[in-house]
């Protein structure tokens, strides 16, 4: 059992002054791993003074010391992968698979922004202005419970770069791994009130945050309900915000895909995550004459999956995060054959030889037209939608008939018409041919899918206010 009982605030460790606790679970197991004391406004209240006690500082620093900040920070990390790794498998259940990637991808973040930070230009002249981007100040990061750690760290890489002090509010049900991160961040030696790091409820903590006259920015990932509710709170001192949050990302087949490399790409980006991911592309568009042949392959590829406990190297989806999304997923899976969907694949329960933890079937439906709800919401688990299409104009407009634009997926052969056709797609990202991740490149969705960009010069910048001083 792990008791964490400590947040993080002015370069050190503290006991939290609210008294609420959480319990934490294996998901894999159902078990009862530990608890977390929750963060109250007042521990939020204080997380925010040293964050504006250290500001003025630290918005001076010249760009080499920051640059020299993230690279102690990629180090601390970095020096502790197993146990980030074992925290996430224990706390979330990631197998292998996403580990692989999402452990070097968040150490990695500290030196993608130190890349950027090297050849950006705080200063620089326009007519007969000198623009100078400065911090917009103290800034808050609500991350969530899919992908914690990567999430912190990338957040915290860019509020470090752009010379912002920041509270990070991670979820709650991310605690085990947000206390070996901090353990990590703190070695790196930062000045005091720099970052801070405080377990709590958003409706508590979250809340206190997007609403505080002394945060001047909120940087959220997460659902689009929750997303709303902080840009209310923040309309109130204009606070700036980027929301990353929901999609229902289109997953396009063409009609001369090889569906050889194809179909498993189709698969990976839509279960990416054991399907709790919003960049998912839970919904697969595939044309009507080759309709057939895909849905065999399809179901021929997805029974190969392996869903079970992160332990096996071979598990592809892993368990739901808890009780409550279980449940969710398993309530959408049942409305779908209400709507009238066929089940190609899976259904409800668990899997077969998987008598506890939170475990869904892969499960993929046919005969799904874009106006049923488990083609228009996110349901957050591994469950795929396939949707018909006649010609490439359909398919186009069935995949921009979404209140989400986050990513899209188009598979093919014919590059100069993947490119044409990403052009015509409402989507903050576009993926061809299953590419890989690339860190430079702006994050963000279209529509409900959020507001601003991270990653890149467009993240750093979501970060910094622009001002012209005119001689």
């Amino acid at each position: 059992m792990r008791d964490i009982d400590k947040i993080y605030i002015d370069g050190q460790f503290v006991t939290p002054r609210g008294k609420e606790k959480a319990d934490l679970y294996n998901p894999s197991t159902e078990e009862k791993i530990g608890v977390v004391q929750l963060a109250g406004v007042e521990d939020a209240r204080e997380a925010i003074a040293a964050a504006k006690r250290a500001f003025p500082a630290f918005s001076r620093t010249a760009k080499a010391e920051r640059i020299g900040m993230l690279k102690r920070l990629n180090a601390a990390v970095t020096a502790r992968v197993s146990d980030l790794t074992e925290a996430m498998a224990l706390e979330y259940g990631a197998p292998q698979t996403f580990t692989r990637f999402a452990i070097p991808h968040a150490t990695s973040s500290f030196l993608t922004m130190a890349s950027v930070l090297e050849g950006y230009e705080f200063e620089r002249h326009m007519g007969r202005a000198r623009v100078v981007m400065q911090p917009a100040g103290v800034a808050a990061a609500i991350t969530p419970w899919n992908s914690n750690i990567g999430f912190v760290t990338s957040k915290l890489a860019t509020a470090i770069a752009a010379g912002s002090t920041v509270v990070i509010k991670p979820s709650e049900m991310s605690a085990i791994q947000t206390q070996v991160l901090a353990e990590c961040l703190h070695e790196a030696g930062l000045p005091k009130g720099v970052f801070n790091i405080i377990n709590g409820l958003g409706h508590v903590v979250g809340a206190e945050l997007s609403r505080h006259p002394d945060i001047a920015k909120v940087s959220f990932t997460g659902s689009t309900a929750v997303g709303r509710e902080i840009l209310r709170s923040a309309a109130e001192t204009f606070k700036r915000v980027t929301l990353e949050l929901g999609g229902k990302g289109p997953n396009i087949i063409l009609d001369d895909a090889d569906l050889n490399v194809a179909i498993p790409a189709v698969l990976r980006m839509g279960f990416i995550n054991s399907g709790q991911a919003c960049i998912a592309g839970t919904r697969i568009l595939v044309p009507k004459h080759r309709l057939d042949e895909v849905l065999g392959r399809l179901k021929q590829e997805v029974e190969t999956f392996k869903v079970g406990a992160p332990a096996n190297p071979d598990v592809v989806i892993g368990p739901m995060v808890s009780q409550k999304q279980y449940d969710r997923v398993q309530s959408y899976i049942e409305l779908g054959t209400r709507e009238g969907a066929s089940l190609l694949t899976g259904g409800l329960g668990r899997p077969i030889g998987l008598e506890r933890g939170w475990f869904t079937k892969p499960t993929i439906f046919m005969d799904v037209n874009n106006q049923m709800r488990i083609a228009r919401e996110e349901i957050f688990g591994p469950v795929l939608s396939v949707i018909a299409y006649s010609d490439e104009s359909e398919a186009v407009s069935i995949a921009n008939d979404t209140p989400y634009g986050l990513q899209a997926y188009l598979h093919g052969t014919d590059a100069s018409r993947l490119q044409a056709l990403a052009d015509r797609l409402d989507s903050g990202r576009v993926v061809i041919n299953g590419a890989p991740h690339e860190p430079l490149a702006p994050f963000g969705g279209f529509k409900q899918s959020g507001i601003g960009r991270e990653y890149g010069v467009f993240g750093l910048e979501a970060f910094l206010e622009p001002k012209a001083v005119i001689a």
